[in-house]
């Protein structure tokens, strides 16, 4: 929950703005301002203070306690030009709400924090339980000194200006280690813990065995990605509970599931109850990974009979692919998704000049893999098989990636072995279409003129499908120097069963700075004027030219408004 405070009339105004924004987020706190700040100080995870930052510093001061439970503190000034991320900028989650804060209002974030000014992730950030001496390897990478990374599995991490030797260390494992002077310890989310559990099994009991386990094999609690067993125990108590406080999922499987899958220690018990010969094992093995811990049983006082098993099997390390459409071209089309994906990643692939777009946006360290135009399945390949290295890439296309673009080779290319992102884009259809108007209100179909990779007999047997179905066409490709004349046969086509006055939009370079557009018509189109960086937009037999812009109505009501009155 968010904690809103504010002093003044206009404070209220802002604070009013982001309360009705965000009313599942946010709580406000009336009443002196002092009282407010240590009541939400208590009970929120972040405030937001409509107040002068010298003020809120004397107000949380003797508040602070310690760095990684202390909320989040933004401070927005009164008229709400800036929004300050002041306390708590990691760990309180303070750097990432000044932003959202600043977007909502109109503000300028300002975020003090070292990485985050020189592009570097934060140690605390990366999504991992991180331990060790966080603040003297930060300050080792932000001064340039040598940090090694000494990765046991192979994660996928964001780009760390990293080497392969260092007096400073980041350290990832899953083994239960203490982090030396001048180390950070990462933990992964790497192991699975399968359990089973008799009807009415204390928790106490159920996280007992799971804790005593890991830590008898030597590794984390806090590597644990998840619990994991039956779907006729889904709802037991003691197991549901040991979830919870361990902080991990509870994920489930069908006793079918768990009695195909091959473990050392089959048991009648099991078989009998649920239905199959293993749970915990089982449970922990359905998705693969190695068995660290073979199933273990709870001991009670007294020589009762145990009421849990677990088994725990540290899961396969999967490389992550981000397949990222980085739109038209235009920074402002870019879409923050996009951008976090881009920072995220430890390797980029794409296309020379695409590259060139956004290399501004990446984290230092972050490894390029960029060729030229022409190696699209190159592009592919490279890219998958640094995923399956276990490496964070993204692989970069214009537009939207799925669109003529790599997503659909990489995608060929990839198999279930890796995590597969798709980040959508803003495509060249899309922004021709809102400089021209609204071409695309009715159905619209894109069809690439380009028989580099498909032959023009599929290629002419769509456009006339288009044509005698009435739907708008915006083509891709349509003209280059050694293909003049693959537009003019498709205008033809088209021609057969529109009227030469039909409306066409072309627009080159769509979002760019020498960006153009003009509308047209059917009959007077001239293909010498297109080239490849142009989007050619055919409206259908209900689209109009109206002020100046190109409209196809949502319905054809129009046209046979217009046809009734002739």
């Amino acid at each position: 929950m968010i904690g809103l405070i504010s002093a003044t009339s206009a404070g209220a105004a802002a604070r009013d703005r982001l309360a009705a924004a965000w009313p599942e987020r946010t709580r406000v706190y009336e009443g002196p301002v002092g009282d407010a700040v240590r009541a939400a100080f208590a009970e929120c995870e972040q405030l937001v203070c409509f107040l002068a930052t010298g003020a809120v510093v004397r107000l949380v001061a003797p508040l602070l306690g310690d760095k990684a439970s202390d909320p989040g503190v933004v401070c927005v000034d009164e008229v709400g030009r800036f929004a300050v991320s002041l306390v708590g900028g990691h760990g309180g989650g303070a750097n990432e709400l000044a932003r959202e804060v600043g977007e909502l209002l109109g503000a300028e974030p300002v975020v003090t924090t070292a990485t985050d000014a020189v592009g570097l992730p934060g140690l605390d950030t990366l999504g991992f339980p991180v331990e060790g001496d966080v603040a003297a390897v930060s300050r080792a990478l932000l001064d340039g000194e040598p940090v090694a990374l000494d990765a046991e599995l192979a994660w996928p991490l964001p780009a760390l200006k990293v080497t392969a030797e260092g007096a400073y260390v980041v350290r990832l494992t899953d083994r239960l280690v203490e982090a030396a002077e001048r180390e950070v310890v990462l933990r992964p989310p790497s192991l699975v813990v399968g359990v089973g559990a008799s009807k009415g099994a204390p928790v106490d009991e159920v996280l007992g065995l799971v804790e005593s386990s890991l830590a008898g094999a030597g590794l984390s609690a806090k590597s644990v990605a998840e619990l994991a067993t039956v779907d006729a125990k889904s709802e037991e108590p003691g197991i549901v509970e040991a979830a919870e406080r361990l902080g991990v999922p509870l994920v489930t499987y069908s006793a079918e599931e768990l009695a195909a899958v091959e473990v050392p220690n089959p048991s009648d018990a099991p078989l009998a109850a649920v239905g199959t010969p293993s749970v915990a094992e089982a449970a922990a093995l359905a998705r693969g990974g190695e068995l660290l811990v073979p199933k273990r049983k709870s001991e009670r006082a007294n020589g009762l009979p145990a009421m849990a098993t677990c088994a725990v099997v540290r899961r396969p390390a999967r490389g992550r692919l981000a397949v990222v459409g980085l739109g038209p071209g235009a920074r402002d089309l870019l879409t923050p998704r996009a951008k976090a994906e881009l920072q995220r990643a430890s390797v980029l692939v794409g296309l020379d000049q695409y590259v060139d777009q956004i290399r501004d946006l990446l984290r230092p360290g972050t490894r390029i893999l960029e060729s030229g135009l022409g190696a699209e399945e190159e592009r592919a390949r490279t890219a998958v098989a640094e995923a399956r290295k276990g490496q964070a890439v993204a692989l970069i296309g214009s537009g939207d990636a799925g669109v003529y673009a790599m997503a659909s080779p990489a995608l060929a290319e990839a198999s279930d072995d890796i995590d597969v992102i798709g980040v959508p884009g803003v495509t060249a259809a899309l922004a021709a279409a809102a400089i021209l108007g609204a071409p695309l209100g009715h159905d619209h179909v894109s069809i690439s003129l380009s028989d580099l990779h498909t032959p023009w007999e599929v290629i002419e047997r769509r456009v006339r499908a288009a044509a005698e179905a009435d739907i708008v066409v915006t083509f891709y490709n349509p003209r280059s120097r050694g293909r003049d004349w693959q537009l003019p046969k498709a205008l033809a086509i088209l021609a057969e069963h529109r009227e030469p006055t039909t409306p066409v939009g072309v627009v080159r370079n769509a979002s760019r700075p020498d960006e153009s557009g003009r509308l047209t018509s059917l009959g007077s189109l001239d293909p010498a004027t297109v080239d490849m960086m142009t989007v050619v937009t055919v409206g259908n037999t209900a689209t109009r030219d109206i002020a100046g812009r190109m409209v196809t109505p949502r319905g054809y009501r129009w046209q046979t408004a217009e046809e009734g009155a002739q």
